[in-house]
């Protein structure tokens, strides 16, 4: 018989499961890729693309068909993971500002408790491209003048340049928490970091290979005509996505020996644009079967927001800039293209997955492992005729896949109560810690979603909001684009800075968000109630560390 163990997650109610006497903390295995809408996992209803590694999950645990980014940008969302705070509280607003070396982790706090923590493949907490990091620091003079300085440190630590020019370039440890970290920087197939020199190293005549330039020609595809997709010649057993696999497989290796629990972070760079899908999964998928989102045909300049009717201009006067990392609004095959690529580099990365978890089961841990799948964000792949991403909060950029496999969780669980609960990234930070035991830290703004997987009528939450503030000056505003949305059960509310316009969509009329309803009379209540919720759920989430000082 086992110790009973009592976890306590909200006042009313207990996550309550038998352990052996003995048995260490849970070990935990969090998967993250780059840029996967939810649906595009077998598991969310997508019939096309093959996904069993994480089908299996999702059926064996919970799956959250209502996660939800803090921000659908890479950096911030990121750092939103890592603190459980909004960017607008954290500081990484958008790319381009690097979480804070001060900012307190989950992995930090893990670490404390003692867990050996271990980050294989993309952190994107520091900028990877561009100039090097120009900071608000104490000790800096270049940003005097600044109303808040930064923890003084090195924040170029993953700015691809400096790992080219200096071979003994390397992260300074603890990084943010993880006490190991096998770097993987950028995207395609000439990641950077770590990944990079083990290739250099051992394969240089691979890595002199790799790249657009010396890719397989593929003139059908009209996406690499601009650079956005190529067939590269890095074979799939040398791919970032196989080194991903082999080093976390190693390290598992290394724990199951240890007395103590690990935290492993997989993070993978693809299935991110540009699109170079390693060999057999290049071809995979034919972009004349998949199929597009509803709202590629129904979407049209008349009943589409003004940053969307701008880029259907850009399109069709010729204008699009489509070699960039910024949305842009695409043709029928440019997204049909786009599509059938992702789903290779999906399909791989969950062979890769399958791989990893096949390890635990070979190091006899598996059944004291919690297996989390997640990505930063998503993309719209055709979703109302755009490509890639940017501020505007479809529900293809905003919602993500979410799966928790937990061996030691009761079973049978509530699988359709579970899915329509609203979650969000911020949320990570408190369930893991929450799960483990470990007490969170004052300023942890989401919520342990153990309740919601146990006893989702207890769980509690009845809107959430995404935040986003943009690097550049896009679809004809005179400033930086910063938006807002509110997501309820029903509706999704968004506001720009500045606009004299909004969006809102019932979506459970309009699953498309194709019909905005912020002019018309029958929904003006509905409006006003949702902007005063804004308000005040904005307001929940302004920053509340550290506590006030007692006056006397």
């Amino acid at each position: 018989m086992g110790e009973l163990v009592i976890i306590p997650i909200e006042t009313n109610f207990y996550f309550i499961k038998n352990r052996p006497k003995g048995m260490k903390k849970p070990n935990i295995l969090l998967f993250i890729t780059d840029q996967q809408r939810a649906d595009h996992v077998g598991a969310y209803g997508n019939p096309i693309v093959k996904t069993p590694h994480l089908d299996e999950l999702a059926q064996k645990g919970y799956k959250f068909s209502r996660f939800y980014v803090a921000t659908p940008i890479c950096m911030p969302n990121r750092s939103s993971l890592m603190t459980g705070r909004m960017p607008s509280v954290h500081g990484a607003r958008h790319n381009g500002i690097p979480l804070d070396l001060g900012a307190r982790t989950f992995v930090e706090v893990l670490a404390e408790a003692g867990y050996e923590t271990s980050l294989i493949g993309k952190s994107h907490l520091q900028n990877m491209t561009g100039v090097p990091a120009i900071l608000p620091t104490a000790d800096d003079p270049k940003t005097e003048g600044e109303a808040k300085s930064m923890e003084p440190g090195n924040y170029d630590q993953e700015w691809g340049p400096a790992w080219a020019n200096n071979p003994d370039f390397d992260v300074e440890l603890p990084f943010y928490g993880f006490k190991h970290v096998d770097l993987a920087i950028d995207h395609g197939d000439q990641v950077g970091g770590h990944y990079w020199r083990w290739l250099l190293k051992n394969h240089p005549e691979v890595a002199q290979q790799s790249g657009p330039e010396f890719a397989i020609p593929t003139p059908e595809y009209e996406l690499s005509h601009f650079n956005q997709a190529w067939r590269t010649k890095v074979p799939e057993d040398l791919s970032t996505n196989a080194y991903i696999g082999e080093r976390a497989k190693e390290k598992i290796q290394e724990y199951a020996s240890a007395e103590q629990p690990f935290f492993m972070m997989c993070s993978f760079p693809d299935p991110h644009h540009p699109f170079t899908p390693h060999g057999k999964y290049w071809d995979m998928y034919d972009p004349d079967e998949v199929e597009l989102p509803p709202s590629f045909y129904e979407a049209n300049a008349e009943n589409v927001p003004p940053p969307v009717r701008w880029l259907y201009e850009q399109r069709d006067q010729g204008k699009a800039k489509k070699s960039t990392p910024a949305v842009f609004a695409c043709t029928e095959r440019e997204a049909r293209e786009a599509i059938a690529l992702n789903y290779g580099s999906i399909t791989h990365i969950d062979a890769v997955i399958g791989e990893v978890v096949a390890e635990l089961e070979r190091q006899n841990i598996a059944d004291n492992t919690i297996i989390i799948f997640m990505s930063d964000h998503g993309d719209f792949f055709g979703d109302h005729q755009l490509l890639l991403k940017g501020p505007i909060h479809y529900q293809s950029i905003l919602r993500t896949p979410f799966i928790w496999y937990d061996p030691q969780a009761r079973s049978s669980p509530q699988v359709e109560q579970t899915e329509a609960v609203l979650a969000s990234t911020i949320d990570v930070a408190a369930t893991i810690l929450d799960r483990v035991g470990v007490t969170p830290y004052n300023g942890l703004q989401g919520k342990s979603l153990l309740t919601a997987m146990q006893k989702p009528e207890r769980f509690k939450r009845d809107f959430l909001v995404v935040e986003e503030e943009g690097q550049r000056i896009m679809f004809g505003f005179k400033h930086r684009v910063r938006m807002r949305t509110l997501i309820s059960e029903r509706y999704r509310l968004s506001l720009y800075e500045g606009a004299d316009w909004g969006e809102l969509y019932d979506l459970e009329q309009d699953p498309d968000e194709i019909v905005n309803c912020w002019d018309r009379p029958e929904y003006q209540t509905t409006k006003n109630e949702l902007l005063k919720t804004l308000i005040q759920t904005m307001i929940e989430y302004s920053e509340t560390s550290p506590y006030p000082t007692a006056l006397a």
